[in-house]
């Protein structure tokens, strides 16, 4: 039987910037768009963003007429005894922001951060739920 090679292709991806909303940036740094997955239950919606440099402290998350908004803030900070020669990483805040539906229950939004890693819980309310409807013969 000839063995078979699967070849593996990666998909080198680029930095978004953020597009210009008209409202002026205090901070004169460039801001991303974090890469995010979002996934659904029969409970709740979970979004996980990427937001590497970014800590609790200097994550703000906000909830403004039905739209949620991510606003991380990345201080860099260059090794001590080195000069930057070569960058192919630009480092940059991060901004994002979800319109919600109003089958979200608002005051359940919890959010956690790890490792540059959020992840956010957005539950449904419980009238939006999935649910069975037994059928009875007769």
């Amino acid at each position: 039987m000839a063995e078979e090679t699967q070849e593996v292709t990666l998909q080198e991806a680029e930095k978004r910037e953020v597009d210009e909303t008209g409202a002026e940036r205090t901070r004169d740094r460039p801001a991303f768009v974090p890469r995010a997955d979002i996934y659904e239950t029969d409970d709740g919606i979970f979004i996980v963003a990427d937001m590497p440099g970014v800590d609790e402290s200097s994550l703000d998350i906000t909830l403004e007429n039905n739209v949620l908004t991510i606003n991380g803030y990345v201080e860099p900070v260059p090794p001590q005894g080195y000069s930057l020669v070569y960058s192919e990483y630009r480092e940059g805040d991060y901004v994002r922001s979800f319109r919600l539906s109003d089958e979200i229950d608002r005051s359940g939004i919890d959010a956690t951060l790890k490792d540059g890693v959020l992840r956010l819980h957005l539950p449904k309310v419980k009238e939006a739920r999935l649910r069975k409807i037994a059928v009875k013969a007769g």
